[in-house]
């Protein structure tokens, strides 16, 4: 990867709403073994002695569905490695201008191949609509990292380009499978244009969004599963409604869970 420098990485992140690193940012090695990771997580093996979050999917489950599960670094010392990686937080920053940034939730996401007509579609949201735990301001985004080749037939995330512009709207919903009625009904600004942009990425690729950013994504058709972690962070300009450490952001203060990855807290 590039030296980090100027603001090649900020200005596209603040006038799209996101950013799309088409070139591997995470070592080979280090997202095979967080792949690994993910398939003991899957099976109900954790190598940390600990589980993962209650989530949607648990083991055992129908395995033609999306696979979301809740904090797998809990479960997984590869999957932590993995986000303390310095390319991470350091592509953060840049992308951001953040002085600090933390992890402070995550997300598996395994999306299998086949079956169009399982529940593996993810729909037009907001990620603000799910972080009400937060105050109104604070500087919040996630980064989506490919643990798989993610290419345009493996249901790639898709972003709304400039939609990060359009305020605060609570018509998203994550689980719905009808992306194009979804669309009508969202209410976009007069004069504003729907273009969605796909996020393909190697393995090793990591896209970042602004929380108001609208993204989603469709069916799986590649034949192989499309392997991902939704890494949400926040900057030092953030800070917990009431200050109180309830929901997603009852862990923050433990830095083995939320790493700081970048600055000092």
């Amino acid at each position: 990867m590039a030296t980090l420098s100027g603001n090649q990485y900020r200005e596209p992140y603040e006038a799209d709403g996101f950013y799309i690193a088409s070139e591997p940012v995470l070592p080979a090695e280090a997202v095979r073994k967080a792949c690994e990771g993910m398939d003991a997580i899957r099976m109900g093996h954790y190598d940390t002695g600990r589980p993962p979050c209650p989530s949607i999917w648990n083991p055992g489950d129908d395995p033609a569905r999306l696979c979301k599960i809740e904090q797998p670094q809990f479960a997984s010392r590869a999957i932590r490695e993995l986000l303390v990686h310095p390319a991470l937080g350091e592509l953060a920053a840049a992308v951001t201008g953040g002085e600090m940034v933390q992890v402070w939730w995550v997300q598996l996401l395994y999306k299998p191949p086949g079956d169009t007509q399982a529940p593996t579609n993810i729909g037009w949201h907001q990620d603000r609509y799910y972080w009400t735990v937060w105050e109104e301001g604070s500087e919040l985004f996630t980064a989506w990292i490919a643990l798989s080749d993610v290419r345009p037939d493996c249901g790639p995330m898709r972003f709304v380009r400039g939609s990060h512009r359009w305020g605060f709207h609570r018509g998203g919903d994550f689980y719905a499978q009808d992306l194009s009625g979804q669309k009508e009904t969202l209410g976009i600004p007069a004069g504003s244009a729907w273009e969605e942009v796909s996020a393909i990425l190697p393995p090793g690729g990591v896209s970042f969004h602004h929380n108001l950013t609208f993204h989603g994504s469709g069916p799986n058709e590649s034949g192989f599963p499309r392997r991902s972690l939704a890494v949400h962070m926040r900057t030092r300009n953030s800070r917990p409604v009431h200050n109180e450490r309830v929901g997603l952001v009852q862990y923050i203060d433990d830095p083995e869970l939320c790493p700081v990855i970048y600055g000092r807290l």
